[in-house]
């Protein structure tokens, strides 16, 4: 059974939110949700782009392995 979680714990400066303690399990599931958004993102903005293709003759003239 997933022990229950905790609520966040806001840590204060001279009466002020200075930081936020979380769960770790919370903190990581963040994260992973941060960089799916990430992900996202960067899919969007590729499929606004127009695609360009080369002729294999020509990629085979430029490529250069290890290099």
């Amino acid at each position: 059974m997933k022990a229950k979680r905790k609520s966040p714990e806001v840590v204060l400066r001279d009466g002020k939110p200075a930081a936020v303690i979380i769960d770790i399990d919370e903190y990581q599931e963040i994260l992973e949700r941060l960089e799916d958004a990430e992900d996202l993102s960067i899919l969007e903005e590729m499929r606004r782009k127009t695609l360009t293709f080369k002729k294999l003759e020509d990629f085979l003239s430029e490529y250069t392995p290890g290099a």
